[in-house]
């Protein structure tokens, strides 16, 4: 799990349940994609919440996820919020 502390003392970082994160302060999680079906099955992740792109089709939800992933850490993660 990358954990980006910024100047502010804020932590930004991809959600997951390798440790309490509550340990660290008030949490604030938003939604950084969407991760849906097709009306044929096929698999989409959806970055539009932090101006991303749509990946995919994917066969596998898995697919989807780890695009997700791999997307969120080098676009958005290190990127520096706008105030």
């Amino acid at each position: 799990m990358q954990l980006l502390i910024q100047q502010d003392g804020t932590i930004r970082c991809l959600y997951t349940e390798v440790f309490p994160l509550a340990t660290l302060g008030s949490l604030d999680i938003t939604r950084g994609s969407h991760v849906e079906p097709d009306c044929n099955g096929q698999w989409w992740a959806d970055l539009s919440p932090v101006t991303g792109p749509k990946l995919g089709p994917f066969e596998q939800r898995s697919q989807a996820l780890q695009a997700e992933v791999c997307w969120l850490e080098a676009h958005w993660l290190n990127r520096p919020l706008i105030p």
